[in-house]
């Protein structure tokens, strides 16, 4: 959870026109990866699970 929030903050203050287009696509993927990471481990704590 903590790595998501890092993440989101460091995308947060950044200002995307500054960003190379390729480090962008990078950090979004990256973002992405987390982001399932953290619905597999809140599925497995409550015992959700997709069909």
């Amino acid at each position: 959870m903590r790595e998501l929030s890092t993440a989101i903050d460091h995308l947060a203050i950044e200002d995307p026109s500054e960003v190379p287009k390729a480090k962008l696509a990078e950090q979004l993927i990256e973002l992405h990866w987390q982001m399932a990471r953290l619905q597999a481990q809140i599925a497995r704590r409550t015992g959700i699970r997709l069909p």
